[in-house]
Formats: C-alpha cells, sequence, structure tokens
C-alpha cells in the first residue's frame, strides 16, 4: 500500500521529535561545558568553556602568539606559544590570563584551584591539554 505524501511528513515528524526526544544532554555545570573534578586532565580547544568542581566557569579564548620551532625544522630556541584564557568564579567578576608552552607562566592559580597548561597542539584551533588541581 502506498502512502500518501502528507502522511509520510507526519510521520517523518513524529520520528524526529521521538528522537529528539531521546537523546541525552552530556554533563554540565550551570555555566555551561562539561565538569571538571579537582585532579582531573582535560582538553579544550578556542572558544570551549567548562565548569570547575566549584562552580566557577573556564574558557579557552584563542591562541595569541605561537613562535614554537615548527617540526622538522631545527630551530636555536624552542619559541613559545600564549593561550588565553578567562575565569569567572562564582558569584564573581571575570578575570583574563594567559598561560605559555615556553618560557612564561604555565600555571594559574584560580581562586583555591591551580590550572596547569600541560601541551598544547598545533593549527589554527589548537587543543590545550590542561590539568585542574586543587590548591593545598
Amino acid at each position: 500500500m502506498r502512502m500518501r505524501t502528507p502522511t509520510r511528513s507526519t510521520i517523518a515528524a513524529c520520528a524526529l521529535v521521538v528522537m529528539s526526544a531521546c537523546t541525552t544532554q552530556a554533563a554540565g555545570g550551570s555555566k555551561g561545558g562539561p565538569v571538571i573534578e579537582d585532579g582531573q586532565s582535560f582538553a579544550m580547544h578556542p572558544g570551549e568553556s567548562v565548569t570547575l568542581a566549584d562552580n566557577s566557569a573556564l574558557r579557552y579564548l584563542r591562541v595569541v602568539n605561537d613562535s614554537r620551532c615548527p617540526p622538522g625544522v631545527q630551530c636555536i630556541w624552542a619559541g613559545d606559544a600564549e593561550v588565553a584564557f578567562e575565569w569567572k568564579p562564582a558569584g564573581g567578576g571575570m578575570t583574563a590570563f594567559s598561560l605559555h608552552t615556553g618560557k612564561g607562566a604555565k600555571q594559574q592559580v584560580l581562586g583555591e584551584r591551580t590550572l596547569v597548561l600541560v601541551s598544547l597542539a598545533r593549527g589554527d584551533a589548537p587543543e590545550a591539554q590542561l590539568r585542574i588541581e586543587h590548591a593545598p
């Protein structure tokens, strides 16, 4: 038996509603993004945000400068990349800061936690490998 087009459209619309109702949302904090627990290593890309265990928000803005020696090239100096972030404590104002891969700060105190830049990939929107530690 052949179905008429309006019936197919109705069935397709119902299927979409059912499928969207069955999807689950990724775990996220009240500020958006996944919740990162103390001691956890995690990756971020430019534009992404995460929520820390104290309900503060961390956002990876961009790579400000990257003078690192390219792969396969012998350089006198390894270079440095500067990565810009924003941190907003729960109930507080926004703080902008940068972390570095070479000379410069590789970590930043964020309230009772310390953010550490473990590594930075290469490319236009490089992934930053980070670790959050609870400060003693």
